[in-house]
Parts: C-alpha cells; sequence; structure tokens
C-alpha cells in the first residue's frame, strides 16, 4: 500500500485487522473532525467483535474502575459496589481524544497494559496541529489514521464478510512467524527512530491477523510489508537514510573467498524480505511534516503544573481550601466530613423518627459535601529586552540588573523563565522557557547591544512564546525592557512609521491573549513612545530614571503579580 492509495481505504484495512485480534492490537487512533467520513467509519466499527460503548474525557476513576458507591450505601445501610466501565469486555470509543486529560491517559494506559479484553478506539478532532490525543495512548494502539481530507463520497465502508473474519479470528491463533521477518522488524524500526518495542511487537501480531485473513497458515514478506505501513508510519521520528556503501575495485579483488557453504547461506538469503523494499514502503506512508510533529509530541511530554504563581485554578487535591459544595463522589474528590455531618445534623430528629430502628446517624446522598482548593499554575516569565542602539547608550547594565533580580524571584516561586533579545533586523529568542537560573543569567550578561530597534519582531517573538505557553498549561506574564523607538518593521526594513504601525498591530493581538504585562521605560529621557505601547498592550508603564535596579523589580513584580 502506498502513500498514494487514499486514507481511507488505508482505514478500512486497519479496522479489518483489529476486528480480527482486537485485544492484542489493543485499538486505534482516528483523526478527523465530525462530518460524513467520520460518520461513515464510526458505523463501520460494528464489524469488531466487543460491544461498543462510548466513553467521555472526563471520566471519572469510579466510572472507570468501579468502587464504592458512597451515596447509595448511605442510603441503604449496607455497602454497595458501583460496578465501572472495565468491568465488562467491550471496545471503548473516546471522543474528543485531543482535551482526554493525563490523569485519565495514564489509567486506560494501564487498563491496556493489564491484559484485559478491551479495544480502544479515539477520535481525534483536534482542529490545530498541537492538539492531539495522548501520545501515551497513541504508542500503545497499533494503528492511526488520518481521514481529514477524506470527502462524503470516497467514504464507502468494504469490509470483509462476517464469515471470513470469524474464520480468521479462529485461526490468528496458530499463524507463525518466520525469526527473520522478526529481526527485520526491529532493525526497521531503529532506523525510523522508533525506540519503544512496542512497535515491532504490534507490527508482528498485525502481520499475524492478515495472514489469518488470508487464510494463510505462516506470516509471508507480502504480511510483513503491509503492516509496516500500518503500524510503523505515525511512530517514526526521523526518515530512513540510504545506505551507499562506497565498494572499490581493489575492494572487490581482495574479497576472501566465499566458504563451502556460500550456496547454502546464499539460499536462505533468498527467503528474506529485502530491508530496502520495507524502507521504500514506509517512507511512502510517512507524513511530510513528520519532523514537525515529532517536535510537538517531544514538547507536550513536558506540560505545566500546579502549586505555581500564576493563574487560579479550582482543584480537588491540592491549594488553598476553598467553601465544600454539594456533590457526588467520584474517585476524584475527597469528602468533607465535617461539612457534610454539619448539613445533616439539623435533620436527624426528622430521619429518627421516619426510621426508629436505623441507625444513630442518618446521612442522605444530598448531605455529601466535597473538599475544594484553589491551585495556581505554573507561571512564564517572559523578558522582552531591547538591545538596540539607543538602549545601549542609555542605561542597559541597570536594566540587565533589574532583569537579573526578577530572575531570581522567578526561580525562588519555581517559575519558567524566558528571554527574547531584539536589536538590529530581528529578534531571537535567547532562551527557550527554563527553570535554570545559571543559564539564563549567563545569555543576560553576554546580552550584544546596538543596531537598530524591531520592536514589532520583539513583540511577535513574545506573542509566540505566550501563546505556547498557554497551550502548555501556564500562565504567562511579558516584561518589555525598551525606549518604545521602533525603527525596524517586521520585513527588516528601517523607517520609523512602518514600524510603528507594525508594533502596534502585533502589541493589540498579544493584548487579546489578556495576560499582565508591564513596559519599562528604558530610555534617559523617558518620552511618549513607552507610553503608547503600554497602551496598545494594556499593560503598566513604568519609567527607570532615577530607580535603581531593586525598585524596578520590586514595581515590575507587583504590576506582574496583579
Amino acid at each position: 500500500m502506498t502513500r498514494k492509495a487514499p486514507e481511507w481505504a488505508r482505514g478500512m484495512r486497519a479496522l479489518a485487522t483489529l476486528a480480527i485480534a482486537p485485544a492484542t492490537l489493543k485499538g486505534m487512533t482516528v483523526r478527523a473532525r465530525p462530518g460524513p467520513a467520520r460518520q461513515a467509519f464510526e458505523n463501520a466499527l460494528s464489524v469488531l467483535p466487543l460491544p461498543l460503548r462510548r466513553i467521555h474525557p472526563g471520566l471519572s476513576d469510579t466510572q472507570l474502575f468501579g468502587g464504592l458507591d458512597i451515596a447509595a450505601s448511605l442510603a441503604n445501610g449496607r455497602m454497595i459496589r458501583e460496578t465501572g466501565v472495565a468491568d465488562k469486555q467491550a471496545a471503548l470509543v473516546m471522543p474528543m481524544a485531543e482535551r482526554l486529560q493525563p490523569r485519565l491517559a495514564a489509567r486506560l494506559a494501564q487498563l491496556l497494559d493489564t491484559g484485559a479484553e478491551h479495544a480502544l478506539v479515539m477520535l481525534d478532532e483536534g482542529a490545530d496541529a498541537d492538539e492531539r490525543a495522548p501520545l501515551t495512548l497513541r504508542e500503545r494502539l497499533s494503528f492511526s489514521v488520518d481521514l481529514s481530507e477524506v470527502k462524503a463520497g470516497e467514504a464507502i465502508a468494504r469490509l470483509p464478510a462476517p464469515a471470513d473474519l470469524d474464520a480468521a479470528r479462529d485461526r490468528v491463533a496458530t499463524v507463525t512467524t518466520d525469526p527473520d521477518h522478526e529481526r527485520q522488524l526491529v532493525l526497521l524500526a531503529d532506523r525510523l527512530g522508533i525506540e519503544s518495542l512496542r512497535a515491532p511487537l504490534l507490527a508482528l501480531d498485525t502481520a499475524r491477523a492478515l495472514a489469518a485473513l488470508d487464510g494463510e497458515d505462516r506470516t509471508t514478506d507480502t504480511h510483513i510489508r503491509e503492516a509496516v505501513t500500518l503500524v510503523y508510519p505515525s511512530r517514526a521520528t526521523q526518515f530512513p537514510q540510504q545506505d551507499t556503501p562506497e565498494d572499490t575495485d581493489e575492494d572487490r579483488q581482495t574479497e576472501p573467498e566465499a566458504p563451502d557453504d556460500a550456496a547454502e547461506t546464499e539460499d536462505q538469503g533468498q527467503t528474506d524480505l529485502p530491508e530496502e523494499m520495507l524502507i521504500e514502503a514506509v517512507r511512502a506512508c510517512l507524513p511530510d511534516d513528520l519532523l514537525a510533529r515529532f517536535a510537538r509530541d517531544d514538547a507536550n511530554r513536558n506540560d505545566g503544573h500546579g502549586s505555581g504563581a500564576g493563574s487560579r485554578r479550582t482543584g480537588n487535591r491540592r491549594g488553598r481550601p476553598l467553601s465544600p459544595r454539594p456533590g457526588r463522589p467520584d474517585g476524584r474528590s475527597r469528602i468533607d466530613v465535617v461539612a457534610t455531618l454539619r448539613a445533616a445534623a439539623p435533620w436527624q430528629p426528622l430521619r429518627r423518627k421516619a426510621r426508629p430502628k436505623g441507625p444513630t446517624l442518618i446521612i442522605h446522598p444530598s448531605d455529601i459535601r466535597l473538599q475544594r482548593f484553589e491551585d495556581r499554575s505554573d507561571r512564564l516569565v517572559i523578558f522582552a529586552v531591547d538591545a538596540s542602539g539607543s538602549a545601549a547608550m542609555a542605561r542597559m547594565a541597570e536594566a540587565k540588573g533589574a532583569v537579573e533580580l526578577l530572575l531570581a524571584q522567578a526561580y525562588a516561586k519555581r517559575d519558567q523563565v524566558a528571554l527574547i533579545a531584539f536589536r538590529g533586523q530581528t529578534s531571537d529568542v535567547l532562551l527557550s522557557p527554563t527553570r535554570s537560573l545559571v543559564q539564563a543569567k549567563r545569555q543576560l550578561a553576554g546580552l550584544p547591544g546596538g543596531g537598530g530597534t524591531p520592536l514589532a519582531s520583539g513583540l511577535q517573538n513574545a506573542f509566540e512564546l505566550a501563546r505556547h505557553g498557554m497551550r502548555r498549561g501556564f500562565s504567562p506574564s511579558v516584561a518589555f525592557l525598551t525606549d518604545g523607538r521602533a525603527n525596524i518593521a517586521l520585513d527588516g526594513t528601517p523607517g520609523r512609521e512602518p514600524a510603528r504601525r507594525d508594533a502596534r498591530i502585533v502589541a493589540r493581538h498579544l493584548r487579546l491573549l489578556g495576560f499582565p504585562a508591564v513596559v519599562i521605560d528604558t530610555a534617559a529621557r523617558p518620552g511618549n513612545e513607552g507610553i503608547a505601547l503600554a497602551d496598545w498592550l494594556a499593560a503598566d508603564y513604568l519609567a527607570l530614571p532615577r530607580a535603581d535596579a531593586s525598585r524596578i523589580c520590586a514595581a515590575t513584580d507587583k504590576a506582574l503579580n496583579g
């Protein structure tokens, strides 16, 4: 199967293979927005030999694994257990998989790893390239197909007959494989940059299922080739490189004679599937943005967590306690015992009259109160420093001192820090978001000065960093150290008017993100340019003259903390 073949046909082939051994192949990821093509694929899921059960990305632990039904137990005066999704064998269908939280992704991965007879079909509806189903689950599922470009007229389900699928399920357990095929699958995974051993194992199980579907008792080269095109493309992290050995005539002349058993070795080699054929088969299915996808997956492994100094968010495990709320225990929230007893106390006389032989303390489900806490997300502090000639001739050393103090405070609060410098014709991200204070101070100490003031470029870099941080769960805030006198436009051409116009446009886009910002005017004689920039950003404005580094640091920290 080549990349020119319709992705829909590839998805149908993967679904037919999954229908033969769903518990072994674990499931598949389908990336498609709601529409006729995805609906047709969902209708085709009925071919799976397991009952279909849709689950929600907000599924609780109790709903997944079952547990004590506290509300029912209190109401009936005896222990009542609530059954979970995992108690019954099923094919779990997860819509909006891109919204799946890491906690639930880990629970589902645990369910798949325990050998339970379940399969998982994730419906990834992400509209942006960064919105994808969790990598934790994608690497455990055999197949991944992208139906985003499939038209309604192409979405016609063509699957094997039910009798053929039943026969393949009975035969798959007896299908054998060639040890050379196993070795080739591992070597090919290494050349594609696939580190997990799950991929070769899933490819081998896929080849067995394909052989069973074809009525074979042993996997062939064709089955191996098709298996790698179904399993490996979504997992590859690099394009395979062609081996180009350079053998000279002298090397060929001095090549030792073949041993006596050379003929036997040659006969055995003819049964091996050429590795280059496998590589070309997988290469045809690799996406064009392979490296970009791998970079995004690698970045998503380090998402922002809580207990920082960023924006407030309500949780149920840690943080500052809030007033309890009525609710039903779901395995994630803790019961506030004192608040529950306080809610039940006024009703005890009436309840004892209604149940004379009941327990001394009668608690109804409506009395249960759950704990709440207010947590703070991690904050991302972005420093955008003007290193142009106008700022360098002013008091750049004092500006660096203020930034170093702010960096030390950010480190103490466990904030992430990023550093942008703009000078000449463009801006550079000198320091990507990090907690390394030493690295940040080193970059700041070596900050060069001179050149034009590409203010719009610095604003644009700050906008991209802030937006990326928000997607990772951080609360960004930006501190601009500049005199605001822009003279380089976004395209690198000089001119105050186009530079000012570009800076105003980018600043207003940055303003729409709604995070705290402060403009520190580093000019020796502050003018209207810094005030205008602060107005475009809806940011606080601070003038650096007649203020040392410690004072400006305190004022900036106050402005960013609101």
